[in-house]
């Protein structure tokens, strides 16, 4: 059995296989982002990450990378390992044949065909197995992961860009750039990493934007755009690629709106309206869940991020402010018709970081776990 056995060592370890998990980010969904390390002596000796949904999963690719064999060494792995047939078979199988002499577990899996059961059967087969070890961290690079398996639902990151008085455009509806050079790699990076992309139809009407992630390498996004009654232009950038895409609409839309669009391959969900005569993103949110859309990063416009806000369906607020002043201009979020203070909605701060000369400020909802 391995011989270094201590917390800052396992933690050491568990830095590594998270960061070897991170690998997997815009690839992997609806997976979870595992990495997975394999120590003798306080030496690695194999490592591997989960690459792809459908492939081998992070422990089988770090056995086949192991330079030794690997009985009675030591396995760090940020997420509890399936025990589940799924595309692939149980990795907890394959940790029990090649007999480790101790397992170190990250986080427990949330699904519910997993969690727990993939512990249980490695303290059956006698191998010391502690769980818990950068927890915390482990749960929050798989944020999608974890509240999609809980809810059913995709995680929403709301991403403003603003100025310091809380404008996203001038008064003439200029907004080229509000941001600089790193702020916008931050964003394209951003959509890389998330399964789906949401603007309202103001954005397209505005800045008629293309929603890729050019500036980086990385699949693009699922475009979605909320245009209840299809008034947007067919010949819009966000159409003319042939990338995926689809408009959310409602039955308000008339047939001869649909064509255009559809005629371009472009697919029109229809979603019932709320009270306000507007999409139902509530319900919008749960179409895009059953498509397996784990996370879906919402850009914009004011309307469509005072929507989200106002039904409480932000999970996570990126705010990059730009050191301007414009004064008049348009505001960042539309109104929310909030009469008093003791109402406003919560959020707590992460994190701040710089991108170039803007200040980036990373915020979760209040009460809400990742």
């Amino acid at each position: 059995m391995d011989g270094v056995n201590n917390r800052s060592s396992d933690e050491r370890f568990m830095r590594r296989a998270l960061a070897l998990a991170r690998k997997g980010e815009g690839t992997v969904s609806p997976n979870p982002l595992v990495g997975a390390v394999i120590v003798r002596n306080g030496k690695i000796i194999g490592e591997g990450f989960h690459h792809c949904c459908g492939e081998n999963h992070a422990e089988i690719n770090a056995l086949r990378n192991a330079t030794e064999d690997v009985a009675g060494a030591t396995f760090y792995i940020t997420l509890e390992p399936c025990s589940h047939h799924g595309r692939t078979p149980p990795c907890v199988d394959s940790l029990i044949s090649c007999r480790p002499g101790r397992v170190v577990i990250g986080a427990v899996d949330p699904n519910p065909l997993v969690s727990g059961k993939g512990i249980a059967a490695l303290r059956q087969s006698g191998i010391e197995t502690e769980v818990g070890v950068l927890d915390a961290a482990c749960r929050e690079i798989n944020r999608f992961f974890f509240k999609f398996i809980r809810t059913g639902l995709p995680y929403v990151t709301l991403k403003l860009a603003q100025t310091l008085d809380g404008r996203i455009a001038t008064v003439t509806g200029d907004a080229r750039w509000v941001s600089s050079p790193p702020s916008r790699r931050f964003a394209h990076r951003l959509r890389a990493t998330h399964d789906a992309i949401l603007v309202g139809a103001g954005t397209i009407r505005t800045d008629d934007p293309e929603l890729t992630c050019r500036l980086v390498r990385g699949r693009g996004p699922l475009r979605i755009v909320l245009d209840s009654r299809l008034r947007l232009p067919p010949d819009a950038k966000v159409f003319a690629d042939g990338k995926p895409t689809l408009v959310a609409s409602t039955g308000r839309a008339t047939a001869d709106r649909r064509y255009p669009l559809e005629e371009k391959g472009i697919e029109i969900l229809e979603i019932a309206e709320d009270a306000q005569g507007r999409i139902d993103l509530e319900q919008l949110l749960i179409d895009l869940g059953k498509r397996n859309i784990t996370s879906l990063l919402v850009e914009g416009g004011a309307s469509a991020a005072a929507s989200f806000l106002k039904g409480n369906l932000v999970d996570r607020l990126l705010v990059v402010l730009a050191p301007k002043i414009v004064g008049e201009g348009i505001a960042a979020i539309g109104p929310l018709g909030i009469q008093r203070m003791s109402d406003a909605i919560g959020f707590s701060f992460q994190r701040i970081t710089r991108l170039g000369e803007d200040i980036l400020l990373d915020a979760r909802m209040r009460a809400q776990n990742p």
